[in-house]
């Protein structure tokens, strides 16, 4: 298992003509701690490539006050990473009549509370604790036929206004914008006709297309609300949650949710671990351009403030393999001068 930070030397990095990937000045000090020894070896590379992702390695875990916390429950705490990590065997005889709460509510959280509802039924429930709603699609060949014809094809495209875009296109998406909100209420419509998203506090607060074009749409999993339905799994709202030494506290229950074990299923931050690779307070500050906006990367690959150094399968997307392949082979033919 290695672990890195990394430097360049500051000399000639922002002077006029540097901001070339293949720029002669300047060299990445790329350090390299092993960490079963903690030996830390230092190699010098021309031009980086970070393929970290997003989805790994800081988990987002929401803070508590003293004495409400995870160090007063009796039972097991852990984040979706640390149970994914696990061995199928391991993963089975930790939630085996067991008394699980999820804690979130996008694609890992479903997931696990199927999981967890599969292996326990009824007699042990998973509880799944969410802030906010998504919409999900059925797994179903309708959905992905839905998305295919609806969102995926080269019209689509017509209809999204687009960094630098002529005139022409700017008119032709605007023209197109009541074809675009009434083709997002026609899926929304679809989902809550077909799922019983209002009966269980699941209709989200903002549209289908705001949420697609976040790439927050997820695939539920298989049979989710017959599970629902039969109550092994149970959906609970809370903007606040606490910990107790029986279980959690949540918002609009008089007594504890008794738990044997919480998972929290609510995301990494892949921002601030991205910032923390870098040792420079520059490079630190750079590498995101503001607090509040996530990597602007020409292509999705290239870092505009940072030359020689590339991000790839890091923007979220709707098929990060395929497009990361894409990435890295379009980097290839820039390093080799060919683009």
């Amino acid at each position: 298992m290695l672990g890195c930070l990394m430097k360049r030397w500051s000399h000639g990095l922002f002077g006029a003509g540097q901001a070339s990937p293949s720029a002669a000045q300047a060299k990445w000090h790329v350090k390299v701690q092993d960490t079963k020894n903690c030996s830390i070896q230092v190699y010098h590379a021309e031009f980086v490539v970070l393929c970290v992702g997003q989805f790994s390695g800081l988990p987002n875990i929401p803070g508590f006050l003293p004495n409400q916390g995870p160090e007063v429950f009796k039972g097991k705490v852990m984040h979706s990473e640390d149970f994914s990590a696990l061995d199928n065997l391991t993963a089975a005889e930790l939630i085996k009549a067991k008394r699980v709460t999820i804690v979130g509510s996008h694609k890992t959280a479903v997931d696990i509370a199927a999981e967890c509802a599969s292996a326990n039924g009824v007699k042990y429930p998973c509880t799944m604790i969410k802030r906010n709603a998504h919409w999900f699609l059925p797994s179903d060949n309708l959905s992905g036929l839905v998305l295919g014809f609806l969102y995926f094809n080269r019209f689509s495209e017509f209809m999204v206004h687009k960094p630098g875009e002529t005139f022409l296109l700017s008119f032709v998406a605007t023209l197109l914008s009541p074809l675009r909100w009434g083709v997002s209420k026609l899926i929304e419509t679809y989902l809550r006709w077909n799922l019983p998203l209002k009966k269980y506090g699941m209709v989200p607060k903002f549209s289908f297309l705001e949420d697609f074009s976040s790439c927050q749409i997820a695939m539920l999993p298989d049979k989710f609300y017959d599970r629902v339905e039969e109550g092994s799994i149970i959906i609970k709202n809370s903007h606040n949650l606490s910990f107790c030494e029986e279980g959690l506290i949540i918002d609009g229950e008089n007594r504890p949710i008794e738990t044997d074990v919480v998972i929290f299923a609510t995301g990494f931050k892949g921002d601030e671990k991205l910032r923390n690779i870098f040792e420079s307070p520059v490079f630190k500050n750079n590498i995101m351009g503001s607090p509040t906006a996530t990597v602007s990367l020409y292509r999705q690959i290239i870092h505009p403030r940072i030359p020689r150094l590339a991000i790839i399968g890091y923007n979220e997307n709707f098929s990060n393999l395929g497009r990361s392949e894409i990435k890295s082979v379009w980097l290839s033919h820039l390093l080799d001068g060919e683009t």
